[in-house]
């Protein structure tokens, strides 16, 4: 049985991204860039006004009261470039071209109309005031978004804003759930006293969906060797990954390691020394397709997807390992205990402390205990070895809720 630190490392060796293609910009939210953006000229192009108001000599207004004649207008999107001398200024509108010459703007509300198409400029403007100078924001040639970052809505807009209609992105894993167990039936079917419906399914597609994945199906099959394989052979044709629950123990009925040897699999490991989730499997097949077995239990489902599978689908999406593995490094509100024996993931809530945020551990019972982890924010590791953690203890805490990443502070590798 392996470390939970070397079977990340295996993981990093054995997975790589898959292809880049050009992605028109509505198809490219949360993929990863493959070639950076670049400025295809200065932003802004040109000096530009950020305000309503007028275009001026900013040496004409060093006074109160000062005169000036409006010698012409230059709207948003204009190309006209009026001349404007000693004494004279332009009607402008945001965002458009300051004219040659100019180089303050002085907003409506701090001018009165005067005689014959002129304005007095009620109190004194600073010089450059109100103006978006050329190239402030970048110039040409600039990087503004590096390969290897997740697109968000601004980055798109920054490509649409310069002129990269089609960035070039890592594709988007396909992936399928495979749900093993006799027992299992659906959320909508009737259950008899020997039987429950399975959880694990539609948990693993909405933590998927929380973090910008989706999975093309989910289906549950009976605890038989011919079968596993079977549905693990023809998943295999239409996904690049597969996740499997249930089946990977030692018990009689858990067949998924040899369905995966039968289905043309090999296994990387098989078992790590954590708790929950201990089963885990890796499994790597031709062509760059990837099969995870996490063990059945709901804790050991949710705890595994977040410290193996979300990273491993990271890094087969084009993302850097180093950015892949995410925590958040932060107290305890109280004392945490463990056995010990294996790296132990215990459930925690974030909760808001007078010099920032702690992490209250709560009590399971067992890995199948669902409901109090629906009491959770997420699970911080207890290290292998250590049985027993102080109050105020620094621990690298994983939030399973995707806004929980953001809003505490800023994420730091687990490994």
């Amino acid at each position: 049985m392996i470390t939970q630190e070397v079977a990340w490392n295996i993981i990093t060796r054995t997975i790589t991204p898959l292809p880049v293609s050009p992605h028109p910009l509505n198809r490219c939210l949360h993929h990863i860039l493959a070639e950076a953006v670049k400025a295809d000229r200065d932003v802004p192009a040109a000096d530009r006004s950020a305000m309503d108001g007028f275009a001026v000599r900013g040496d004409d207004i060093t006074k109160p009261a000062t005169e000036l004649k409006i010698v012409g207008e230059v709207p948003a999107g204009s190309d006209a470039a009026p001349s404007v001398g000693p004494g004279e200024c332009v009607l402008i509108y945001t965002g458009a071209n300051l004219p040659p010459d100019t180089d303050t703007i002085v907003r409506v509300e701090n001018t009165t109309p005067a005689e014959d198409a002129s304005i007095t400029v009620i109190e004194p403007i600073k010089k450059g005031a109100d103006r978006f100078r050329k190239g402030e924001n970048a110039s040409k040639g600039d990087t503004l978004i590096p390969a290897g970052t997740q697109l968000t809505p601004a980055h798109i807009g920054i490509c649409a804003q310069t002129g990269c209609a089609k960035p070039v992105v890592h594709k988007h894993p396909a992936i399928s759930i495979l749900v093993t167990g006799e027992e299992l039936k659906t959320a909508g079917e009737k259950v008899e006293l020997h039987q429950i419906r399975d959880s694990n399914g539609p948990t693993l597609q909405a933590m998927l969906k929380a973090n910008h994945f989706k999975a093309n199906s989910s289906t549950i099959v009976n605890d038989d060797l011919k079968t596993t394989s079977t549905a693990i052979s023809a998943l295999l044709d239409t996904s690049d990954f597969i996740i499997i629950t249930g089946g990977v123990s030692v018990g009689t009925y858990d067949y998924v390691p040899d369905a995966i040897k039968k289905a043309g699999g090999t296994v990387k490991f098989h078992g790590v020394a954590m708790q929950p989730g201990k089963p885990q499997l890796f499994a790597e097949f031709p062509g760059n397709k990837f099969v995870f077995g996490l063990p059945g239990n709901p804790l050991s489902v949710m705890t595994g997807f977040h410290e193996f599978i979300l990273p491993a689908l990271k890094i087969l999406s084009g993302m850097p390992v180093d950015k892949c593995h995410e925590s958040l490094e932060l107290p305890l509100k109280n004392e945490a205990n463990s056995k010990g024996r294996r790296k132990y993931y215990a459930l925690g809530r974030l909760i808001q402390g007078t010099d920032g945020y702690l992490i209250e551990p709560i009590k399971r019972k067992g890995s199948a205990d669902l409901i109090t982890a629906g009491k959770a924010d997420g699970v911080f590791a207890i290290p292998l070895g250590t049985k027993h953690l102080d109050p105020g203890s620094i621990v690298k805490f994983t939030p399973w809720v995707t806004e929980r990443r953001t809003h505490v502070n800023q994420p730091s590798p687990t490994l």
